[in-house]
């Protein structure tokens, strides 16, 4: 591997940045100034240094990330800030991603990462993931509305899978689904004669969105929330349905 490539990886610094230090004698290779950021190395072997910090690689990295309006679910786009930007840039060199799609006006929880591999098989309909989101919407929600919802609605020539609604107003309340439909859970209440007025993701399979987290904040998974991602723990994933 290159040594520039690695350290671009690890988040450390750009490739031009890291060629700038390599020219000034700030990286090392066991111990041994290197002069070319394309040199070859082996990351797991060498030791290698940037300015004066140890470079530990790391293949994934893991993000929980409250979603505030106005954001697209995307990494690049001319028309409106993606959600990326609100990560600092050593993660976005590493190449993370958000996994899964949240509307622009809709808030929430987000996991970005670049585990390319983990996040085809959380958004594989076959994996049947939970997300549930709060809602508030234009006019109350009838027990009959609740009854259609919850069987599954046409949505335009789709019929939705069986989901659960609980309510904690006559116009607001929580949905849990399994699918990730266009604009679903809007089209499900227009299904019902209703209009969705705020969304908000509050779990992902089996990850939670944190009350400490203010809107636009993020942190790393912990390590617990990361191995139940990687085991794909189809428990908490259908836990509330």
């Amino acid at each position: 591997m290159r040594l520039d490539k690695l350290i671009s990886e690890c988040g450390l610094a750009s490739r031009t940045e890291t060629a700038r230090a390599c020219r000034s004698g700030r990286v090392t290779v066991n111990g041994v100034p290197v002069k070319k950021p394309d040199t070859h190395i082996d990351p797991d072997a060498d030791r290698v240094v940037f300015c004066g910090t140890p470079v530990v690689r790391r293949q994934f990295v893991y993000l929980l990330l409250n979603k505030p309006q106005g954001y697209v679910s995307a990494t690049d786009d001319r028309s409106a800030p993606c959600v990326t930007e609100l990560v600092p840039p050593e993660y976005r060199r590493m190449g993370v991603f958000p996994c899964g799609r949240l509307d622009k006006y809709t808030t929430g929880l987000m996991l970005l990462t670049n585990d390319g591999p983990l996040a085809h098989r959380l958004l594989a309909p076959k994996s049947h993931v939970t997300k549930s989101y709060g809602f508030t919407v234009e006019h109350p929600l009838s027990e009959e509305d609740i009854a259609a919802l919850e069987a599954g609605v046409d949505i335009g020539g789709y019929v939705t899978a069986p989901c659960r609604v609980t309510l904690s107003a006559p116009d607001a309340g929580v949905i849990f689904i399994t699918e990730g439909k266009y604009h679903q859970i809007k089209r499900m209440m227009e299904a019902v004669n209703n209009r969705i007025l705020t969304l908000e993701r509050l779990t992902f399979g089996p990850l939670t969105l944190d009350p400490a987290l203010a809107r636009g904040a993020w942190r790393e998974l912990t390590e617990a929330e990361t191995e139940a991602l990687q085991r794909g723990d189809k428990e908490n994933h259908n836990r509330n349905l």
